[in-house]
């Protein structure tokens, strides 16, 4: 295994009350999960989690934390830009992880996947990013101003924000499906 994990996104601390609320509506679901680290604190949880990403290598390497922590995880190895939806059925998530990671084309199927309850915890890099270097350059991976609520109209915004935290310019979006 390689070096610890960052811990995770302070979003995610703020929410971990809620999650652990949508255990019962069904598995949490770590989007371009990377290493893994919020796919870890959610199982960590106690939430059926299943940790979705294209990269074989760094599933592996989740695989084996999960194992060392004792945690139960699914690491599933899926090009999530291929242009199909992901393969979990509408209505059965609990909560939906996106952190670092933006597909535009997925926002329908992301909402759809959540149950009724169901919490999105979503953080990704803003436009103003790039004056700060580092992060992605390219502006299919950069929200505009005020766009990231707008990707999901039929969720109830429970809390919005962007700004420059850390050295980086982010969006968060925690957003929940009516019951």
């Amino acid at each position: 295994m390689s070096a610890p994990l960052p811990a995770p996104s302070s979003l995610f601390d703020r929410y971990r009350a809620q999650l652990r609320e949508t255990g019962g509506l069904g598995p949490t679901v770590d989007l371009a999960c990377g290493r893994g680290r919020h796919a870890l604190a959610a199982a960590a949880l106690g939430l059926a989690t299943i940790a979705l990403d294209r990269n074989p290598d760094f599933l592996a390497e989740l695989r084996a934390r999960a194992v060392a922590g004792g945690v139960p995880l699914l690491p599933v190895r899926l090009d999530l830009e291929t242009g199909a939806a992901p393969p979990l059925a509408a209505g059965r998530c609990g909560a939906l992880l996106v952190f670092r990671y933006l597909h535009r084309p997925l926002a329908p199927a992301i909402a759809d996947v959540l149950a009724p309850g169901g919490l999105l915890l979503y953080e990704t890099f803003t436009t103003a990013q790039r004056e700060l270097g580092g992060g992605p350059r390219n502006p299919d991976f950069l929200l505009e101003p005020g766009e990231l609520p707008r990707l999901f109209p039929g969720l109830e915004v429970l809390s919005f924000e962007e700004g420059v935290r850390d050295g980086e310019a982010t969006a968060r979006l925690a957003a929940r499906r009516a019951v």
